[in-house]
C-alpha cells in the first residue's frame, strides 16, 4: 500500500526522482500513465496488467465508453526505468498532461501513487470543511 506525501522537482530534461520509499515498493517494473484531474498514475506493472486486464475481460471493445478508456489510460502509458540517481525520464506527453514543470507532489493513495504539479496539489488538497469529509465517510458507511 502507498502512502504519504513527498515534494520534489522535475528537471528540464523531464527527470524526476522517485521517493525512496516509493522506489522500494516499486521495484523497476512499473508504469506511469496520465491520471484523473490533471495528474498521474504510477502503477506497480501487475497492478496495471491487472487493471487493463479487468477492462478488457469484463467489457467490450463495441462500447464507446471502453473505447476512450483504454485510450485515456494505454496510450499515455509508459513503461518506465530507474536510472541510478534514482530518477525516471517522465515523456512529455505525460509531463504535459499533468502541467508538470518544476515543483511536484507525490502522493500514495492506496493502490496506486499519484503524482501532481505542486500548485495543483494545493488546490485539490485543500480541505475546506473537514465535517464535509466526515459525512462523506459515514454517507460511504466508514468508521474509525
Amino acid at each position: 500500500m502507498f502512502m504519504g506525501e513527498y515534494n520534489h522537482t522535475i528537471d528540464a530534461k523531464g527527470r524526476l526522482i522517485i521517493p525512496s520509499k516509493f522506489r522500494e515498493a516499486l521495484g523497476n517494473d512499473f508504469v506511469v500513465t496520465k491520471g484523473l484531474e490533471g495528474c498521474l498514475f504510477v502503477f506497480e506493472r501487475y497492478e496495471f496488467d491487472a487493471f487493463m486486464d479487468s477492462l478488457s475481460n469484463n467489457r467490450s471493445d463495441l462500447e464507446a465508453n471502453v473505447r476512450k478508456i483504454k485510450r485515456f489510460f494505454i496510450s499515455g502509458a509508459q513503461e518506465v526505468e530507474v536510472d541510478k540517481q534514482g530518477r525516471i525520464l517522465v515523456p512529455s506527453v505525460l509531463r504535459e498532461h499533468a502541467a508538470l514543470s518544476k515543483d511536484v507532489v507525490f502522493a500514495g493513495v492506496g493502490g496506486h501513487i499519484e503524482i501532481w504539479a505542486k500548485e495543483k496539489w494545493d488546490d485539490i488538497s485543500a480541505y475546506d470543511d473537514i465535517n464535509d469529509i466526515a459525512e462523506q465517510l459515514a454517507s460511504l458507511g466508514i468508521s474509525f
